[in-house]
């Protein structure tokens, strides 16, 4: 199961499991839209492919939670 990631490691916007606009690599590596583009949907810890990620509503959010552990390391 995804961990569903709250946030870009990269700039920090908030990424809800519920809507879309966030992209992950296979190792889970979570990113907004905007910095994907910028980084050619490249990660740049593992130089994986960055894809959509698919989002968790209803239910399936209730009974299984998205993250809270926050990525962004800051400037």
């Amino acid at each position: 199961m995804l961990e569903m990631r709250p946030d870009c490691e990269r700039c920090g916007t908030d990424l809800p499991a519920d809507a879309g606009g966030a992209f992950i690599c296979s190792f889970e590596c979570t990113f907004c839209a905007p910095c994907a583009e910028e980084m050619d949907d490249i990660c740049p810890n593992c130089g994986g492919e960055l894809l959509d990620r698919p989002t968790r509503v209803g239910k399936a959010l209730a009974n299984n939670p998205a993250s809270t552990e926050r990525k962004h390391k800051g400037a």
